[in-house]
C-alpha cells in the first residue's frame, strides 16, 4: 500500500510528505501546522477525525474510499443538508480540566448518536479562550458524538495561529484573507436548529469507563448502574467486556499501559501538559508508557524544549511521530486484557489491538498521572 501511494503521488504530481520528510505526521496535525487548513474551506479526508480542522471555521468531513474518488474526480460531495446545533460552554474551566474533558462531557451529555444529522458549532466563553490546539481537540471528536462536522467560528486566535505558516497567504493577501475569514463566522443573530448550554465550571477531569466515548464519568464519580441509562443492554455489554462493577468508583482503577498521542492529543501543548505532571517523577513499576508526537515538527519542538528528557527520565518511551497505539499500529498494541489509559479518541472493543483490551480515554495530563500511579487518579492533585 505504501509503495503504491508513493508511486501514485509521483506519477500524478501530488505533493507528498513521506517518511523521510521533516513535514511528515498525522494528517490532522500537519494540515493545520502547515497552514493548509484555512477558514471557509470545505475540506474532506478519508479519515473519521477530519472534523479536527473545523477548529479553523472549516467544514471538514471524514469520508469513505468511494467518496474520496468522487472528490478527486469532481471536487464535490453528495450529501443531505445538515442541521446546526450550537453548543455553548459557558463560564471557565477549573484548574486541571482540559479540552479533552470538555468534549468527553459534551459526548456524554448528548450521546454518541446525538449529533446524527447535525453540524456542531462550538462556542461560549470557554471555547473563546481556548488556543487553536485545544479547539482542535474538541472538534476532533465531533464524529464520536455522531456529528459529521464540528467547528468553531474563526477569530483573532485563528488568524494569529495562521500568520506566517507555509501555505497561509502572505502580506496583503493575508489581510484580504482575514477580511474574508471574518465573514465566515456566524452572525450574532444567527438562528440555530438547536442550542445546548453547558457550565464549564461544572466539568471535572473525565474518564471513559465503557466501550464508546459517551460512556464516561467524572473522575470522582462512581460508575453508573444500567437502569440509570437510556440503553441498558449496551451498558450491560460494556460491563461484560470491561469487567467493572456498577456503582464502583473509577478512581483507583488499575492500568497496565499509558498512551499519550493520536490526532486528538499529540500536539505540543498536549505534551507540555503531560510533562508538567511527569517531571521529576517515575512511571509506576509494570506500566508500559508511550509518548508519540503527532508530527516530526512537534517532535522537534518538544525536544528543543527538553520534553523528551522529562519523559524518558520519568520512564516513558519517546517515540517517532505517528498514530501508534490509537489504532494498534505495528507493535504498539494491547495484549490480552490489558487496561490502557489513553489520550486517543476511541475505546471500541479491539481498537487498540487486542479483542480483550480495555481503553480508558482521558486527557494527556490524566494519562501521565495514571502512568505515575499505575491507576486512575485525579490530576488536580498535581496542580
Amino acid at each position: 500500500m505504501m509503495a503504491a501511494l508513493e508511486k501514485n503521488v509521483s506519477d500524478f504530481g501530488i505533493e507528498f510528505y513521506g517518511l523521510g520528510s521533516d513535514r511528515q505526521g498525522i494528517v490532522h496535525v500537519i494540515g493545520p501546522q502547515l497552514g493548509l487548513t484555512q477558514p471557509g474551506m470545505t475540506l474532506a479526508c478519508g479519515d473519521s477525525h477530519t472534523s479536527t480542522h473545523g477548529a479553523f471555521g472549516t467544514l471538514a468531513f471524514g469520508i469513505g474510499t468511494t467518496q474520496v474518488r468522487d472528490v478527486l474526480s469532481t471536487q464535490t460531495l453528495s450529501m443531505d443538508r445538515l442541521n446546526v446545533r450550537r453548543i455553548n460552554v459557558n463560564g471557565s474551566l477549573p484548574l486541571g480540566v482540559h479540552a479533552k474533558d470538555v468534549i468527553l462531557t459534551i459526548i456524554r451529555t448528548l450521546g454518541v448518536g446525538g449529533g446524527k444529522g447535525y453540524a456542531y458549532e462550538y462556542g461560549g466563553a470557554v471555547l473563546d479562550r481556548m488556543n487553536m490546539e485545544e479547539r482542535m481537540t474538541v472538534c476532533n471528536m465531533s464524529i464520536e458524538g455522531g456529528a459529521l462536522v464540528g467547528y468553531v467560528n474563526p477569530d483573532q486566535t485563528t488568524f494569529d495561529y495562521l500568520m506566517g505558516r507555509q501555505f497561509a497567504p502572505k502580506g496583503e493577501a493575508f489581510d484580504r484573507g482575514v477580511a474574508y475569514w471574518r465573514a465566515m463566522a456566524s452572525d450574532p443573530d444567527a438562528a440555530y436548529d438547536d442550542v445546548v448550554d453547558l457550565d464549564g465550571s461544572a466539568i471535572e477531569p473525565t474518564v471513559t469507563w465503557g466501550i464508546n466515548p459517551g460512556q464516561a464519568v467524572g473522575v470522582l464519580e462512581n460508575l453508573p448502574r444500567p437502569e440509570e441509562l437510556q440503553d441498558p443492554k449496551i451498558v450491560e455489554r460494556a460491563y461484560e467486556h470491561m469487567g467493572w462493577t456498577p456503582g464502583a468508583p473509577i478512581l483507583g482503577t488499575s492500568i497496565d499501559v499509558a498512551f499519550i498521542g493520536s490526532c486528538t492529543n499529540s500536539r505540543f501543548s498536549d505534551l507540555v501538559a503531560a510533562a508538567r505532571v511527569a517531571k521529576g517523577r517515575q512511571v509506576s513499576a509494570g506500566v508500559r508508557a508511550l509518548v508519540v508526537p503527532g508530527s516530526v515538527e512537534v517532535k522537534k519542538q518538544a525536544e528543543a524544549a527538553g520534553l523528551d528528557r522529562v519523559f524518558t527520565e520519568a520512564g516513558f518511551q519517546w517515540r517517532e511521530a505517528g498514530c501508534s497505539m490509537c489504532l494498534a499500529m505495528n507493535p504498539d498494541k494491547l495484549n490480552g486484557r490489558e487496561v490502557c489509559a489513553s489520550s486517543s479518541n476511541r475505546n471500541f472493543i479491539g481498537r487498540q489491538g487486542s479483542p480483550g483490551g480495555r481503553t480508558l480515554l482521558m486527557s494527556p495530563a490524566m494519562v501521565a498521572a495514571a502512568a505515575l500511579n499505575g491507576k486512575v487518579v485525579d490530576v488536580r492533585e498535581y496542580n
